[in-house]
């Protein structure tokens, strides 16, 4: 196995960890367990994140490009509270 397979498994494990941590703190009602996942959640991030910058500088990993004014006018749009009713 390469790297970039590693980095890229590796990547793709961490982001599946930081959506069951959004389970687990959504779904808890103990304040301490609640606490204790988050900050779990922010250290897995930080691990995320480093990863990810490893990959960009690799060229591993390449970004989508940046979205035109007018997509994020239109993204926005779809999540306005009168725009969320109908």
């Amino acid at each position: 196995m390469d790297e970039k397979t590693m980095v890229s498994d590796a990547l793709v494990g961490i982001n599946g960890e930081l959506k069951a941590y959004a389970d687990y703190i959504t779904q808890t009602e103990n304040p301490q367990l609640k606490q204790t996942l988050k900050q779990m959640r922010n250290k897995t991030e930080t691990a995320q994140e480093q990863l990810y910058q490893i990959a960009r500088e690799k060229s591993y990993y390449v970004p989508a490009d940046k979205a035109s004014q007018e997509e994020i006018a239109h993204v926005r749009s779809l999540f306005k509270p009168e725009s969320m009713l109908g």
